[in-house]
């Protein structure tokens, strides 16, 4: 009985824990679609506050042209910020969805 109750137990902190886990390893499953900032700059932020509907904690200033990744329908946008792959530093984050453009350019 006690070994039922232990595996009981083993699969629901499993099953925590890839709840947890969902929502920020799904964005990396989908290979990004290729674009650009189209914008002359767009600040790249690390999360989305969905409590005040921002991003937060930028992390740099994209220029005009840097190669990014969104797939339409598979990466999040949230109050017209998309989540985006960064092919230059290799990082996930948040710019302004209609700085996203020239889909499938290189």
């Amino acid at each position: 009985m006690r070994k039922l109750i232990r595996a009981g137990i083993a699969c629901v902190s499993l099953a925590a824990v890839f709840t947890v886990m969902g929502p920020a390893s799904a964005q990396a499953d989908v290979v990004p679609t290729h674009a650009v900032n189209i914008c002359q700059s767009a600040t790249f932020y690390q999360n989305f506050d969905h409590a005040t509907n921002a991003p937060v904690d930028p992390l740099y200033v994209l220029d005009y042209g840097r190669k990014v990744g969104h797939t339409i329908g598979a990466h999040p946008v949230y109050e017209g910020w998309a989540a985006t792959f960064d092919f230059g530093d290799q990082t996930w984050g948040y710019m302004e969805y209609s700085c996203i453009g020239d889909y499938g350019s290189w």
